[in-house]
């Protein structure tokens, strides 16, 4: 399993996102080209090689909206009293004035992007998750908020960026340690804002966070969005046989930390099964997560055939759906139906919404937002005198807790060595548990 983990030991911003991910090699061309007509021309978005506290680092550079040229050099800042330096702080800097979208206006310049299909769904429904957390903070209907500092044209880069970034490495698992949100205050569009700002910690509700000794800005709203609306799971770096690192810069350089977001990439690595069953603990995948947000999406269904019910899963799991479940129901006129349930990351929402309606015949569904914790997992593969056998592991805070025999693999075993597939499983429980010398739940 390919693992991307994010290193937020001095937060987050957009630019320090996508830095890190260009660092950790993605092209800067593959970006450009994704970026589409949001690139304007090809001098818009530009990479620099810095150094932070140190260490060297990629810089991430939006030339912006506001200059002669309609377009606002990357990296003005206003100093704000101790050394706050705007929304994004100690990323790109806090820039006004600029002109103030709606969602409606960020996605038609989503749209003009290159992102694949399946990127701009991703890159719509973040800010969308925006949306609606703007629009619970200032008591309005989402259909009036303006964006103002994550509305601008240098933002929505960095986040069209990152998604297209993301999608090119291709990780199966994304994983971040707690976030650095920093301390003190901000100057925003609406005023002197306490650190984080209120968008931030509504973006990274569930997810854990601390405050450094740093007395500004370290994690912005569009780092919380990215970091959040990706991240599987949050805690200390996973095992890894490390394959690649990037680091991306932050505007500032602080005199004691590295101003940089750091990412690691590589293959997750299962406990040792010849260690002793303590250090197996030890070395085990990273303490249990805090319980991330997830959609719940339902639709009641009674008038569809049988045949299409697999189908219908099978293309909602394709399209990321992390569970899909049928349940049997009562609907009106005392028919008997189908509740389809989807569980979902909550940036998948909307592109599994359109799945449903494209493959089912149900007229609506209805949605709601949900908190779960899921035990850490990986595969082992054990040796059994019916041959190997993968085992699917459960661990909580390093214990493991479940271990339970690939079905497929038992039943080629069984098939090939002439014993019943019962006794297949038992063996590879056995060997399991012997390998790791009785670290049994």
């Amino acid at each position: 399993m390919k693992v991307l983990y994010f290193d937020c030991f001095s937060g987050a911003s957009g630019d320090m996102v996508l830095g890190a991910l260009i660092d950790a090699g993605v092209p800067l061309a593959e970006v450009q080209r994704a970026l589409g007509s949001l690139a304007i021309d090809p001098d818009t978005v530009w990479t620099e090689r810095v150094v932070r506290t140190g260490v060297a680092a990629t810089k991430f550079c939006v030339r912006g909206e506001d200059d002669e040229a309609g377009l606002k050099p990357h990296g003005h800042v206003h100093g704000e009293t101790g050394g706050h330096v705007g929304q994004e702080a100690h990323g790109r800097g806090h820039q006004e004035p600029h002109e103030h979208r709606t969602l409606a206006d960020i996605a038609r310049l989503i749209e003009g992007s290159a992102l694949s299909a399946a990127g701009k769904d991703r890159a719509k429904a973040l800010f969308c998750r925006l949306g609606e957390v703007e629009a619970g903070i200032h008591g309005i209907p989402v259909e009036q908020v303006h964006l103002h500092e994550v509305g601008a044209l240098d933002s929505i880069i960095d986040i069209v960026g990152a998604v297209h970034a993301l999608e090119y490495l291709g990780a199966d698992r994304i994983v971040a340690s707690p976030l650095n949100v920093g301390s003190g205050t901000v100057r925003v569009a609406h005023g002197v804002y306490p650190v984080p700002l209120p968008a931030t910690l509504e973006l990274l509700a569930g997810v854990p966070i601390y405050a450094g000794p740093q007395t500004t800005e370290m994690t912005t709203p569009t780092g919380a969005l990215l970091v959040a609306g990706y991240a599987a799971a949050f805690g200390p770096l996973p095992p890894l046989q490390v394959h690649a690192v990037g680091y991306g810069a932050g505007a500032r350089d602080f005199p004691d930390t590295p101003n940089v977001l750091r990412v690691v990439i590589g293959e997750a690595q299962a406990a040792r099964a010849d260690l002793p069953a303590a250090a197996v603990n030890r070395t085990a995948t990273a303490t249990a997560a805090a319980p991330t947000r997830v959609a719940v999406i339902e639709a009641e269904i009674d008038d569809m055939t049988p045949q299409l019910f697999g189908l219908v899963m099978d293309r909602l799991l394709e399209e990321g759906a992390l569970d899909v479940f049928y349940t049997s129901v009562q609907m009106k006129k005392n028919r008997p139906g189908t509740l389809l349930t989807v569980i979902a990351p909550l940036d998948a929402r909307q592109r599994l919404s359109s799945v449903i309606f494209r493959e089912t015949t149900t007229l609506g569904v209805r949605f709601r937002e949900s908190e779960r914790e899921v035990l850490d997992r990986d595969t082992v593969t054990v040796q059994t005198p019916a041959g190997p056998i993968s085992i699917k592991v459960a661990r909580r805070d390093g214990q493991i807790l479940n271990a339970a025999p690939e079905f497929d693999d038992c039943v080629r075993a069984a098939a090939a060595s002439g014993r019943p597939v019962k006794e297949v499983q038992a063996l590879a429980v056995r060997a399991f548990f012997d390998q790791t010398q009785g670290a049994r739940p």
